[in-house]
């Protein structure tokens, strides 16, 4: 008899989302590591419904590509440093089946989702890497992990980390999971960070800490023609988690200043009558309302490629490796517009509400709405990505049909 495992609900993610952004200001300016808010995410269920779906039909466990991406943008609209957690939770939780047997997929993601694990870590293909930060070492009948990694997700509050490390015998580069519970791995939590200051990033050392057979979860060729075109979604999996977490980001400031906008004050009945305008009506600034449908159409104009792209990577997560190469580029170059159209929107969204929203009044003079957090958040997010770059990028695909 299959084994319903419980995970949260859309309803749940919304009252969690709910929850979160009631303090989200606070639990910024803290800025400590987000060991509360994990507990709150276990409590509604988010590690376990942010994993792939079973592969053998419904096994009440997981969630499709399009839930998981739908859940992550609505945390991030009230907390973005949390959904980024999730983020990379949810695309590393997919590292089992994209890089290794089904069986042995199937087998560690029952596991995990069981255990309520959260993922972190980071993986690079081959390719982008520049060199090798992790060294893995036969000993044994398995391997001792050494070496260190300067910013790796989710190091603070991980259950499992996962990277990719180059073999010291074959110079292969390999991916492992690791636990970070062993007192050969020291993760320290990164501080004093412009933005995404509760996602729990930070370095993290290991010194020659045990990892099993099992604990290999494949072999990643370091030509990158040889790697199959399923395998090479990996990437792109955490980069459009994270315009997904951008996007909510911008949409949480637009949807918080919103509401302070309709909080202003509203004319007086004597300038109603000098106006022909009604005491208490909504605001009718000529300037504002052009402002608020400028912001407007660049949210929802960002939602519309996020979503294209959405759709189009859960169409090769479900192709499996029957994916092609052709198929990989194209999904590739959305995912590349996505970040192009969402950063450019996140950052004018995220500088404009502070400007709409400077004079509104306070109830007191400490009173701060933390508007600045969604642009602290934003240029956090974008910090990584030049946007110069990526748009090259698809103008080469466009241009001349090249990957």
């Amino acid at each position: 008899m299959t084994t319903l495992i419980p995970c949260a609900s859309p309803r749940v993610v919304r009252e969690l989302a709910d929850d979160l952004a009631v303090d989200a200001d606070l639990r910024d300016r803290a800025g400590k590591p987000p060991l509360d808010e994990v507990s709150r995410l276990r409590e509604a269920g988010l590690p376990a419904l942010l994993t792939p779906p079973g592969q053998n039909g419904p096994e009440g466990r997981g969630s499709d590509w399009r839930t998981a991406c739908t859940a992550v943008r609505d945390i991030a609209a009230a907390d973005s440093s949390i959904a980024e957690l999730l983020a990379h939770h949810h695309a590393l939780s997919w590292s089992p089946r994209l890089f290794g047997t089904p069986e042995d997929a199937a087998a560690l993601e029952l596991r995990a989702v069981h255990e309520q694990w959260l993922w972190g870590g980071d993986i690079e293909l081959p390719d982008a890497q520049t060199g090798a930060d992790l060294s893995l070492t036969p000993a044994g009948g398995g391997f001792v992990l050494h070496g260190r990694r300067p910013l790796t997700a989710g190091v603070a509050v991980a259950d499992r980390l996962v990277h990719t490390a180059r073999r010291t015998d074959s110079g292969a580069w390999v991916v492992v999971h690791v636990d970070p519970a062993h007192p050969g791995v020291s993760a320290e939590a990164a501080h004093d960070l412009l933005g995404q200051r509760l996602s729990g990033a930070g370095g993290v050392s290991y010194d020659d800490v045990p990892v099993a057979a099992h604990q290999v979860l494949g072999t990643v060729p370091v030509d990158e023609h040889e790697i199959s075109p399923f395998t090479a979604l990996a990437p792109l999996t955490r980069r459009l988690l994270l315009v997904q977490v951008g996007l909510g980001n911008a949409e949480g400031a637009l949807a918080e200043a919103r509401d302070i906008s309709r909080a202003l004050p509203r004319p007086t009945p004597t300038a109603a009558l000098a106006t022909g305008g009604d005491c208490g009506t909504p605001p009718t600034d000529p300037y504002l309302l052009l402002a608020y449908g400028e912001l407007a159409t660049a949210a929802h104009s960002a939602a519309a490629v996020v979503d294209r792209a959405t759709d189009a990577l859960a169409r090769g997560l479900e192709s499996g490796p029957a994916l092609d190469a052709d198929e990989r580029a194209e999904i590739a170059f959305l995912v590349g517009a996505a970040e192009a159209v969402t950063a450019q929107s996140a950052l004018h969204i995220t500088t404009r509400v502070l400007e709409l929203t400077a004079d509104a009044p306070s109830p007191s003079p400490s009173a701060d709405p933390g508007l600045d957090r969604f642009w602290r958040n934003a240029r956090a997010l974008t910090a990584h990505s030049s946007a110069a770059h990526r748009l090259r990028d698809l103008g080469e695909h466009y241009l001349n049909g090249l990957p």
